[in-house]
């Protein structure tokens, strides 16, 4: 038994170091240490940036770089699988992981675009077929792709191929799953997918940092270079961070709306009036903190308390999602899921923190954010027959009647 699961992890080739010529250069008098953190700082200082400009650049930039980081996160964990599977020259392994990939993600931007392009689906005929039958199609390819696998089975590597698929759903769990959430809490508005995200980065770069200059006292085996130092000061500078970053996006709207499809522009709209969790309110401090800042009240933005909830979640429990990822690497004997950011690894080692994180704000918008959704509603209702419209609209007409709110005059008007 023990042979075996040798003879299935088989050691992973060295990564390569594919920094820039000209950074090699220019720090080539610098310690290892200096160097990478050079190398770390400028490439982190770019990616931010980068990801500054695709916001700029609209919701619609954010899905499709959602849609990419995705897919390279799925091929470097299934390239991880492929080489212990294609060291036995077992057949179909990559090519049914990318069609089960179509297939979920067919399943899942397609729930999508029901629950948010009503009015686009009513005008096109071929997507009102794909609507209605959207789920019986989606479980038919998959259906297809689970009988390729049956018959790809070879004899003596029953076991192996098992294996093998029980790594690729795992892979779609983990990747596509949490990157539907991500588009979610977009459409939730962008502040719940831009604050959430900025603060695992500060919550990465300041535990660095402090664990870099300070770091004493190792936090953890599976990942020996992190230290208490660096958590605990990542933690204080992040919840700091997200409480001002939190209060400077909530004064606008471009941030704090709904990403809503307008049908007769055909573009995203992010126009509405604020709800309540972005408008100031006034707060009472308690007796203990008036005594302390000579303070009694205090504005606030509503949504800045909860950001404290979510960088306190980024700051303790996120930093798992690296753990974790550091443990699996440590099981195939690997540095970094690939080589593709200079100093960091591959985009996998980028965004481990990032999907634990999604789900986390998913959950936290639907148990204590979302309300009743009118859009998502009146989305739903453009997509009956007009009999079962208009018997929805003599409904509400009756009930808003009786509670007094539809005057008879504007009744009978009608």
């Amino acid at each position: 038994m023990e042979g075996d699961s040798k003879a299935e992890t088989p050691d992973m080739p060295p990564s390569t170091d594919n920094t820039p010529q000209c950074l090699n250069k220019a720090l080539e008098g610098l310690s290892s240490r200096w160097k990478n953190w050079w190398i770390r700082g400028i490439l982190s200082m770019t990616m931010i940036n980068g990801f500054f400009l695709i916001i700029y650049l609209g919701p619609i930039m954010l899905i499709f770089v959602v849609m990419g980081v995705q897919i390279k996160c799925f091929h470097e964990i299934i390239t991880i699988g492929y080489r212990v599977y294609h060291s036995y020259d077992l057949p179909w392994f990559r090519t049914l992981s990318w069609y089960f990939l179509i297939c979920v993600n067919y399943f899942f931007y397609g729930e999508t675009v029901a629950d948010y392009f009503g009015a686009l689906v009513q005008r096109e005929e071929p997507l009102q077929f794909l609507v209605r039958y959207h789920r019986f199609i989606s479980f038919a390819l998959y259906l297809a792709g689970f009988c390729m696998f049956v018959l790809s089975l070879v004899k003596k590597h029953y076991r192996l191929q098992f294996y093998m698929f029980a790594w690729t759903h795992v892979t779609l769990l983990i990747v596509v799953t949490q990157s539907h959430l991500v588009i979610q809490n977009l459409f939730e508005g962008m502040i719940w997918f831009i604050v959430p995200i900025s603060i695992v980065i500060c919550n990465d770069i300041m535990a660095y940092l402090f664990g870099f200059f300070f770091g004493r006292t190792p936090l953890i085996k599976l990942s020996p270079k992190k230290t208490w130092e660096g958590f605990i000061g990542g933690f204080f500078a992040t919840v700091v961070f997200s409480f001002f970053f939190a209060y400077l996006l909530s004064q606008y709207q471009y941030f704090v709306c709904p990403v809503e499809y307008n049908s007769e522009t055909n573009r995203f709209a992010v126009e509405c009036e604020p709800s309540h969790l972005f408008m100031m309110q006034e707060y009472t401090l308690p007796a203990v903190v008036q005594n302390a800042v000579r303070w009694k009240t205090v504005n606030l933005y509503p949504f800045q308390i909860h950001s404290i909830a979510l960088s306190t979640f980024a700051s303790l429990i996120g930093p798992f999602g690296g753990f974790f990822a550091s443990g699996f690497k440590r099981a195939f004997k690997i540095k970094d899921f690939a080589d593709t950011i200079p100093g960091h690894g591959g985009i996998m080692d980028r965004f481990d923190c990032q999907y634990l994180m999604a789900t986390f704000v998913h959950v936290y918008i639907a148990s204590f954010i979302r309300g009743p959704n009118p859009s998502k509603v009146l989305q739903q209702l453009l997509v009956l027959q007009p009999e079962q419209q208009l018997s929805i609209f003599n409904t509400l007409r009756n009930h808003l009647r009786e509670r007094g709110m539809l005057p008879p005059a504007v009744e009978e008007a009608q």
